[in-house]
């Protein structure tokens, strides 16, 4: 398989991108279910939101989303993955209101559309920091003003005071891109890009963190 990004983690291979609910339920030791139901919930959805949710692998999260959205809502799913597509479509099929689109979120785009929320999960961190501000730039420009941003991934900590075993399965799993995003101030950095407003959830042991920023 042939990365844009060699040293990244989120280019899945065809194997795991097959599989992918199945891998995030073992790397997370069976928990994401549960921090995952509870990270959509903070997320403090609306009936008639547009949300648009970027590299959304296989519809998973877009799925709960929807069970808080009612007629008027609109959810659509942005990756650029086929394996991804293909599921998400099969996933997705008996829901008029959500919809999948093959696009690249690490190149600048605007949609038709500006969306009340933008969602993120364990993506961001997983690119170059020259990436993540495309990312970021996308998101500004396809959200209403007064929209939340919300990220999903990983929190600030030190990871020389993480305990042993977190330490070294963190360093066995993660792509090097993982240890820049830990170390960097994500409410400065979202704040200097046109975001105020934040919120911040914690899950896994405070490990997790849902950053909530809205549109200046």
């Amino acid at each position: 398989m042939n990365k844009l990004y060699p040293d990244s983690g989120v280019e899945l291979s065809k194997f795991t991108a097959s599989n992918y609910d199945k891998v995030m339920n073992i790397a997370s030791f069976g928990k994401y279910k549960s921090f995952i139901n509870r990270a959509i919930a903070d997320i403090e959805i609306s009936k008639d939101d547009k949300i648009l949710d970027l590299g959304c692998g296989t519809g998973r999260n877009i799925l709960l989303m929807n069970k808080y959205t009612g007629n008027n809502s609109l959810l659509i799913g942005l990756d650029i993955s086929e394996d991804m597509e293909r599921q998400f479509e099969e996933n997705t099929l008996n829901y008029p209101n959500i919809s999948f689109i093959n696009k690249r979120i690490d190149q600048l785009f605007e949609l038709e559309q500006k969306f009340d929320k933008i969602f993120i999960s364990f993506v961001i961190h997983g690119f170059p920091h020259e990436i993540r501000k495309i990312i970021i730039k996308n998101a500004y420009n396809n959200l209403k003003s007064g929209g939340t941003f919300n990220i999903l991934d990983f929190a600030e900590f030190d990871m020389a005071k993480m305990p042993f075993h977190h330490r070294f399965i963190f360093k066995k799993i993660e792509c090097k891109y993982a240890f820049d995003f830990i170390a960097r101030d994500w409410k400065s950095i979202l704040m200097d890009n046109g975001f105020d407003n934040f919120e911040e959830s914690f899950y896994f042991k405070n490990y997790v963190r849902l950053l909530k920023a809205s549109k200046s």
